[in-house]
């Protein structure tokens, strides 16, 4: 198992009716194809064959194609919750083909019924290429093909648009990254739980999980494969569809960016972006988006974009903004406010003025910056007490706007906040904190989250990120810096992009302490490298600073949207 697949477990709700047995070729075992397949082989470049199950529309053809490329079986795998998993999978298929397309679900190399080794990602760029070409040449297939599909599929997607086939005019991807090393760590800190738990819990030995933890710098390793690395090479359209608690919402968000705005020919000014309230799976806690619960507006969406590009419709969706982005409002269950809705955008992200909420030392957030000479907020901060994870974007754990607090007061855990807010305070796009802190030791790690606070005391968790003091400066091998104990230096926290209002009767609130656990990595505050400590972990001072010299700040993105009363 590769570690880079360690937060890719998105489970597409796979499968469909069960038909007639039907025998592989090259294997004897009888395979139970869902309702409506006929199974394929594809041959690749070196003789290896991936199995696809095939799904026509009625009437002649041939028609426009849409594949889809999955690790996760294209018959989808019996359980008890699920004893007859093909039922969605046929279902799925059924959308496509009663809209005039061919539906190739294919099993990637050396998962299910293709052939081959299964190593995560490295083979879908010739795969992904070879596969568009194969149906191409298939006599139901009149030249136009598409790929589709969400987290693990929306990788294989990418991939095959960076292979750039011929054949292939256009890509729907859901919920995909850009660089699984900013993913896997964040700010350069290990998502632990989402990482390390997840392979424990599938038989990793040791000496792998400490690789993982000797990773943590920039290196070829992570950019073999990165979409990041490797988008210049696109020259179609794609429809990226994010969610901003979702695990890869800064994927969704860099992938459109850079192809809409730097993008080769072909991608430039030809991509769109959807931003929905979701997470990586159900969310938790006492919020509900209205009108998400059955997440069909981007299912809808997909077809459009497919007519457009594939069978040359005039549905106007390329009049349509490139942009459109759920604006978050308050959404207590039962009672979500109107001012949850819709808005486009020429762009992501919107134009916005930068506001900064400066820290206090009576823990509150103010407009002006701080006066005092001296002012800094210290606290112990305990690798064997860690503040509890309570939310945020995770996978497989409980995710999205959770109550922090559940979170109780505790020395290293700092609440700033503003008071009531008179007004509606909207932003949308990036969010980030100016920390200015120290630590008596070598390195230490700073967590921050913003969070919307109810009239009655809910504490909404919006975003949350942290920073490894020794990457402040960067990720590459030779940015790593350890701290001068007790000196005090600017670090940055990025928290992604969000899209919010805070409403009247509300409070903007950044909480800060020195861990999230099981969400993130304990720093051990030794000092020692990541994966490599032989040291006992040290409880280490940390301290916020809050002066004139030192103004720590909360920087946000305020919009005024035209729709805003």
């Amino acid at each position: 198992m590769n570690a880079r697949v360690a937060c890719l477990c998105f489970i597409l709700g796979a499968a469909g009716l069960v038909a007639p047995v039907r025998p592989d070729a090259t294997d004897p075992t009888p395979v139970r194809l869902p309702a409506g397949a006929t199974e394929a082989f594809a041959p690749m470049r070196d003789g290896v064959r991936l199995a696809a199950n095939v799904y026509l529309p009625a009437g002649p053809g041939p028609w426009p194609v849409i594949l889809s490329r999955t690790p996760y079986l294209k018959d989808g795998k019996p359980s008890k919750q699920n004893p007859n998993p093909g039922d969605s999978l046929a279902q799925q298929a059924k959308r496509y083909t009663d809209a005039g397309y061919v539906f190739v679900l294919q099993d990637v190399r050396g998962k299910g019924r293709s052939e081959g080794f299964y190593s995560a990602f490295l083979n879908d760029f010739e795969d992904g290429y070879d596969s568009v070409e194969w149906a191409a040449k298939q006599p139901w297939c009149n030249g136009n093909i598409g790929i589709t599909g969400g987290s693990a599929l929306g990788i294989t997607g990418n991939a095959a648009a960076i292979a750039a086939p011929p054949h292939l005019k256009a890509a729907f991807v859901v919920v995909a990254p850009s660089d699984l090393l900013r993913n896997t760590y964040m700010g350069g800190v290990l998502k632990e739980k989402d990482t390390l738990d997840w392979l424990k819990g599938r038989g990793e030995p040791a000496e792998e999980l400490n690789q993982i933890h000797r990773r943590v710098v920039d290196d070829v390793f992570w950019n073999r494969t990165a979409m990041s690395e490797h988008r210049r090479y696109i020259h179609i359209p794609i429809y990226n569809v994010g969610g901003w608690y979702d695990i890869f919402s800064d994927g969704s968000i860099a992938n459109f960016e850079y192809l809409q705005n730097q993008g080769a020919k072909g991608a430039r000014g030809n991509q769109k972006l959807l931003m929905e309230p979701i997470g990586h799976g159900a969310l938790s806690g006492d919020l509900a988006y209205p009108g998400y619960e059955a997440r069909n507006f981007d299912r809808a969406q997909e077809l459009r974009w497919f007519d457009y590009w594939l069978k040359g419709v005039a549905n106007g969706i390329m009049d349509e903004p490139p942009v459109s982005y759920f604006m978050m409002a308050g959404a207590r269950k039962g009672a979500p406010s109107p001012k949850n809705r819709m808005l486009t955008s020429a762009n992501w992200p919107p134009a916005h003025r930068e506001v900064r909420y400066y820290l206090t030392a009576e823990r509150t957030l103010a407009p002006q910056p701080p006066a005092d000479k001296d002012a800094k907020v210290s606290y112990r901060f305990d690798p064997a007490k860690p503040v509890p994870t309570v939310g945020g974007a995770n996978l497989t754990f409980q995710r999205g706007p959770m109550d922090q607090r559940a979170i109780p007061a505790r020395e290293d855990y700092l609440r700033f906040q503003t008071p009531v807010l008179t007004r509606d305070v909207a932003i949308a796009g990036p969010v980030i904190v100016e920390l200015y802190a120290a630590t008596d030791g070598r390195d230490t790690d700073f967590m921050a989250k913003l969070v919307d606070v109810y009239p009655d005391g809910y504490e909404a968790l919006v975003l949350d990120a942290p920073i490894r003091a020794r990457f402040r400066h960067g990720r590459m091998a030779d940015d790593m810096k350890l701290m001068t104990p007790n000196a005090p230096e600017e670090l940055v926290i990025d928290l992604w992009s969000t899209a919010i209002t805070f409403e009247a009767g509300h409070r903007i609130a950044l909480h800060i302490s020195s861990s999230n656990s099981p969400r993130f990595e304990v720093n051990p505050n030794t000092g020692e490298t990541p994966g490599m400590s032989q040291l006992p972990p040290r409880v280490a001072t940390n301290s916020v600073y809050l002066d004139e010299g030192h103004p720590s700040a909360l920087v946000l993105p305020v919009v005024y949207p035209s729709d805003q009363k």
